[in-house]
């Protein structure tokens, strides 16, 4: 069973004019703050910042925001809590399409980790373990961690040795490729570790290294025959 841990904001909540309003721990307003451009800015006076970012000082919004209509352009609060808050002239709804542009890339390339597993039992052969090294390998590269465990059954209990000997096998096979993140522990009738992606281990470059080598082996068996 993997333990879960959930990072939880604890909040309370009041009542404001008739209307319900979640506060954190500390009291503060955990609503969203929408944006306010143009007519919607409130303060009494602002720090205004241009197009190219060059601060052009301090004055009321109606006089920032008839610089900014002057440049066919939108005057934007950015920094509301700032002393005065901060405004910038921009093209708003060119800087809402570019933003949503890079949140949706971020996205894509975002990988969320998992943890596979690999069970073995204590006589697993030589065979079924190099093509259990290929899948951990096959999970490693899509960015997952993995749990590999061996399962002792009957009297097998009473020799834990050989599973030990058999998962640091496959360490040594992983050597490279792979960081032991859990060494391997007795729990009950399994013994299990925590494997996880070595750093700087590139499996393309080592699939490509693996390919070679194979192809000189088939080679030299060629031309021994």
């Amino acid at each position: 069973m993997y333990a879960v841990w959930h990072i939880t904001t604890h909040c309370t909540q009041s009542h404001r004019g008739g209307l319900l309003i979640n506060r954190d721990s500390r009291g503060h307003d955990n609503r969203p703050r929408e944006t306010r451009i143009n007519e919607r800015i409130r303060a009494r006076e602002v720090r205004v910042i241009d197009e190219n970012g060059e601060q052009i000082g301090i004055m009321a919004p109606l006089r920032a925001l008839d610089l900014a209509r002057e440049r066919n352009l939108d005057l934007v609060e950015i920094s509301p809590q700032a002393v005065p808050p901060v405004c910038k002239i921009m093209d708003y709804g060119r800087f809402k399409y570019e933003t949503a542009k890079r949140e949706s890339e971020a996205r894509k390339r975002q990988k969320v980790s998992e943890v596979k597993e690999i069970r073995l039992h204590a006589h697993t052969d030589a065979h079924d373990i190099a093509v259990r090294v290929k899948k951990i390998l096959q999970f490693l590269a899509e960015g997952d961690k993995v749990k590999v465990s061996i399962q002792f059954k009957g009297r097998e209990i009473f020799h834990p040795e050989l599973g030990r000997q058999m998962l640091e096998s496959m360490v040594a096979q992983l050597k490279g490729a792979a960081i032991v993140e859990r060494p391997p522990a007795l729990e009950g009738r399994n013994m299990w570790m925590m494997l996880t992606r070595a750093p700087g281990w590139d499996p393309k470059k080592a699939a490509e290294a693996e390919a070679a080598k194979s192809a000189a082996e088939e080679a030299g068996e060629g031309a021994q025959a």
